[in-house]
């Protein structure tokens, strides 16, 4: 399965600007030349998730690639989305690779890669359902999204008059919608089709929500790491590398 993803809460973020400064100002935790310590929120096939106890998925191959690409290895750390932020803020990690959407409001406070893949908002619901039609059916209607996401912001402002129900999980909001407790989920397309095709009951519409661009988020202090991930980056898509992680991963979501 796949996308969600992403925009901090209005809380997070604000807790993240608070503190951002002292961190900055703080001694760099410990980062080894041959190591990027890497953070997901694993749970957001076909992007990121376990299988048969193993992480797997397209950011978790295409980070794997790319720090081989820069004869790095990865440490990798599990965390909820909403803390992927403001751990790279505190300096927990180095990298945050999560499907990420690129936002403004991220880039105040972490650096991101160039755009690896195009993704945007859209809405999931039941296949039997006929009074959603397009976005903005939304009204008035139940909609799950992910806390800590673009997904929950971006209906909170453009779509207030939709009945937000925010859940941790990208499975739980997929859940509320089949059982019947939400209307309809608001999240990353690749993420829904995959759902979708997985559960025939399921559709998602031909009209998107949003067009974003997904990034990996870097720490801010680590420009240098910033400009080798986007070299590796150009390196692996000119020698096809890339496209083959695609078609394993993401022919079916476009």
């Amino acid at each position: 399965m796949i996308h969600r993803r992403r925009f901090a809460s209005m809380l997070a973020v604000s807790l993240v600007f608070s503190f951002a400064a002292s961190v900055i100002a703080a001694p760099a935790s410990a980062q080894t030349v041959d190591v990027i310590r890497v953070a997901t929120d694993a749970t957001f096939p076909p992007f990121e998730f376990f299988k048969d106890g193993k992480r797997t998925g397209f950011d978790i191959e295409l980070i794997e690639l790319l720090a081989k690409t820069m004869h790095k290895k990865v440490e990798w750390t599990d965390i909820d989305f909403k803390g992927l932020i403001p751990g790279l803020v505190s300096r927990r990690f180095d990298v945050a690779s999560s499907a990420i959407y690129i936002t403004e409001e991220r880039r105040r406070v972490v650096n991101f890669t160039d755009p690896y893949y195009p993704g945007g908002l859209v809405v999931l619901t039941k296949a039997s359902n006929t009074a959603i039609k397009q976005p903005s059916d939304l009204a008035g209607k139940k909609v799950s999204v992910q806390v800590g996401t673009k997904s929950a912001n971006y209906l909170k402002e453009y779509y207030p008059q939709a009945e937000r129900i925010e859940v941790e999980k990208n499975q739980e909001m997929f859940n509320l919608v089949e059982i019947g407790r939400a209307d309809a989920a608001v999240t990353g397309k690749p993420a829904a089709i995959e759902y979708a095709k997985t559960r025939p009951g399921m559709k998602v519409l031909d009209k998107q929500v949003s067009v974003e661009l997904y990034g990996y988020a870097v720490r801010k202090d680590l420009p240098q790491l910033t400009e080798e991930m986007n070299a590796a980056l150009k390196k692996v898509k000119l020698d096809g590398s890339y496209d083959k992680l695609v078609q394993k991963w993401l022919s079916s979501a476009k």
